[in-house]
């Protein structure tokens, strides 16, 4: 078992280091105070390719394994944890598209969401469909060469900034198989987006509500087949997993070599706060967390990537350590900052607030709890 990067990964990483560095970190601040959308370093990040990392190359994209992207994720939330976490989700709609939709219809987006100049919401989330998103309630019926599409979504992130929305919406009867999934233009007449949420975290991008009356979607913008839309919303979600797991990684690396550069530099009672033991077992449990999260992290992308059965419970496991993790790391590194960690002149405070939803998102811990215990239970035997 090799735990290497190989020389690919090494050079995507870098590229993603450098980008992070230079077009993330020295704005994110300021992004996350004014509630900033940067649209224009989005499209800088599309430049490089990081708006279709693993949308297939036929289709446009780089290609790439999701080991590979977790990785480019992991280094670019170093920089700005709110703005990568959007680029995941804008991953993610753009090779849901790519992979599920007619020639024609991807063809027409192709170029601007793989460059970024068309950015995607996933939209899932319903006031009354939470963490049970096989019940909800918005509905697409089929009238002639189109279908009508009426209901709302919330919690959408991207939502009135974003020009392609992937929508899911019951085509049948009650439960998953009555679901199906819909690319569309996210300025289609009849759509509605409600005022931008007031935060704690994630303030760089927009999030809102979505409502839809009457949208008329052509009927070659469903993706795959009637009945396939939650399993496809299920499969991009173990994806999606992975890449906030990733985002929690690497905002916890980053706050880590803060706090560890803090306690090098600042003295109490005569001492480099460094030297006091118990601040030196705090970054040693911080780390050795840490490196576990990101082996789990990594462990199951790998899983995912080769199709493994049990991809869906690695996915869940890697979510839910990885994101805890976390954010308790952020946390520990702000208690050693003291009081300086609270103000917003240093960048723990906004570690803190942006890692904290990584719990809810993508399907809350709990949730992840209850996937990894049901595949247990139904195994029987060793695990």
């Amino acid at each position: 078992m090799d735990f290497e990067l190989n020389e690919d990964q090494r050079a995507f990483v870098a590229l993603a280091g450098e980008f992070a560095d230079k077009a993330l970190a020295p704005f994110a601040a300021d992004w996350d105070r004014d509630h900033h959308f940067p649209v224009d370093t989005l499209q800088q990040a599309g430049e490089l390719g990081f708006c279709a990392l693993y949308t297939p190359e036929a289709a446009g994209g780089l290609g790439l394994s999701r080991l590979d992207a977790s990785l480019i994720f992991e280094r670019l939330a170093m920089g700005c944890t709110s703005t990568t976490a959007f680029l995941t989700i804008h991953n993610m709609v753009t090779w849901m598209i790519a992979s599920s939709a007619g020639k024609d219809v991807w063809e027409k987006w192709r170029e601007g969401m793989t460059s970024g100049r068309l950015l995607g919401s996933y939209c899932l989330t319903e006031p009354n469909a939470g963490s049970d998103a096989a019940s909800l309630k918005t509905r697409a019926i089929r009238v002639g060469e189109d279908y009508e599409l009426s209901g709302s979504k919330m919690f959408i992130s991207g939502a009135g900034s974003t020009q392609v929305l992937v929508v899911m919406a019951r085509t049948g009867g009650e439960g998953p198989d009555g679901i199906s999934a819909f690319a569309l233009d996210a300025h289609s007449p009849g759509i509605e987006y409600g005022r931008p949420e007031d935060k704690m975290g994630w303030s760089s991008q927009p999030t809102c509500s979505v409502s839809f009356d009457g949208v008329r979607v052509p009927a070659d913008q469903l993706l795959g087949r009637e009945g396939e839309g939650f399993k496809l919303a299920m499969k991009g979600l173990d994806g999606g997993r992975i890449n906030i797991a990733s985002c929690s990684l690497g905002t916890a690396r980053q706050a880590l070599n803060l706090a560890r550069n803090y306690l090098q530099e600042r003295s109490q009672f005569g001492r480099k706060l460094a030297d006091f033991q118990a601040l030196q077992f705090s970054l040693a449990d911080m780390a050795t967390e840490l490196m576990a999260a990101r082996q789990l992290v990594r462990l199951a992308a790998s899983r995912l990537d080769a199709g493994h059965t049990d991809a869906t419970t690695y996915c869940a496991m890697a979510k839910r350590f990885a994101t805890d993790v976390g954010f308790n790391v952020c946390d520990q590194a702000l208690q050693l900052y003291g009081g300086y960690g609270y103000i917003r002149e240093y960048p723990l405070e906004r570690h803190v607030r942006d890692t904290r939803v990584h719990r809810i998102l993508e399907g809350t811990n709990e949730i992840m709890k209850l996937l990894i215990a049901r595949r247990l239970l139904a195994a029987g035997g060793d695990w």
